[in-house]
């Protein structure tokens, strides 16, 4: 497996990022059996560059849970796995019948999880959630959500009193960094105007985009911030490519059902038919274009993708590698489908 440097980090990264929503049961319920048969699997496939990607928001802990344990049960040696820890919230008891942090996605899980931006919460989410990790520390922490916790604000003034706490938060991951407890730090977030915020103020070893840089939706100013961070060699991890799955026929888009009625469900919809369409006529998975399509971006290191079921990773390795025809790729945007991007 192809691995290159990613950014100053002084870490090698694979193309391929494995990461652990379904561990946190996202969307539904899988067994302990299940989620470890999927890990064994990755490492099977890819030592010794393996790299998973999780949150303390994953199943409420769960997912780093789970993957502690198993790396623990399978005497996996430290230097021998990557984790990139998301930081920005934490454990809590769950008081009803289902979490309040995001009602109707997490399923089965007996936590919730609360968001703690600021200084000492920062601290406070590493902390704990190396515990759950049964010892083993991620090389990597990021700001978790940002976005969301910024868009929560109800007015002016408290906009201007939670983008301080972003601040704070920063600067206990930098001084994480300072104090050699992990060797990066970064942003995670939905929205990338928030990490091109963040980042004209706080310099970044990596950033994590996620929802936003797919072959659905690849705006130009995205991909000019994207050549910026390349330019100053810091590394860029691509999320949630497949659109919470509705570019590889899902129903969800985003994390959200797709109204099959609205304006906008139609139009997704249609695109989506067309692109399955070109995929058909050139004999082309559309996960396989996904995977392609992302990592072709100057400037993405890896591709971040959560796995469900263990057939998958190696398909999902072999996408990564397998270079797609040209005429597919100018199909595609004859039909108004991608942009007429020159790095395709």
């Amino acid at each position: 497996m192809k691995v290159k440097p990613f950014g100053n980090t002084g870490l090698n990264f694979p193309p391929v990022v494995f990461g652990s929503s379904s561990l946190g049961n996202l969307f539904q319920a899988y067994t302990k059996a299940e989620k470890k048969t999927i890990l064994r699997e990755i490492f099977r496939q890819t030592a010794p560059y393996t790299v998973f990607d999780t949150a303390g928001k994953y199943g409420a802990g769960l997912a780093l849970e789970v993957l502690g344990e198993f790396l623990k049960e399978s005497s996996i040696p430290e230097d021998q796995v990557i984790i990139t820890n998301k930081l920005g919230w934490v454990r809590v008891p769950l008081e009803g019948e289902e979490p309040t942090f995001e009602p109707g996605i997490w399923k089965g899980i007996q936590h919730d999880a609360v968001q703690k931006i600021g200084y000492d919460g920062i601290l406070e989410c590493f902390e704990k959630d190396n515990v759950l990790l049964r010892g083993y520390t991620p090389q990597l922490v990021s700001l978790h959500d940002p976005d969301d916790f910024l868009k929560a604000a109800r007015n002016e003034q408290e906009k201007d009193f939670r983008w301080q706490q972003v601040l704070e938060a920063l600067r206990a991951l930098i001084q994480l960094r300072n104090d050699g407890k992990v060797k990066g730090v970064g942003v995670g977030a939905k929205d990338w105007t928030i990490i091109r915020k963040i980042y004209g103020e706080i310099p970044l070893d990596y950033v994590m985009i996620a929802n936003s840089l797919s072959l659905y939706a690849h705006p130009p100013e995205l991909l000019d911030f994207v050549d910026l961070l390349r330019e100053n060699n810091v590394g860029i991890i691509n999320a949630a490519i497949f659109q919470s799955g509705f570019l590889v026929g899902e129903d969800y888009f985003d994390y959200k059902k797709i109204d099959r009625d609205s304006p906008d469900g139609k139009e997704k919809l249609h695109w989506r038919k067309q692109f399955f369409g070109v995929c058909e006529k050139h004999g082309i998975a559309p996960y396989h274009a996904c995977i392609q399509f992302a990592l072709s971006i100057p400037g993405i290191c890896s591709v971040a993708l959560s796995i469900n079921q263990p057939n998958l990773i190696q398909m999902n390795l072999q996408a990564a590698e397998n270079k797609i025809t040209c005429q597919f790729w100018e199909e595609l945007k004859d039909k108004s489908l991608i942009s007429a991007l020159s790095f395709i």
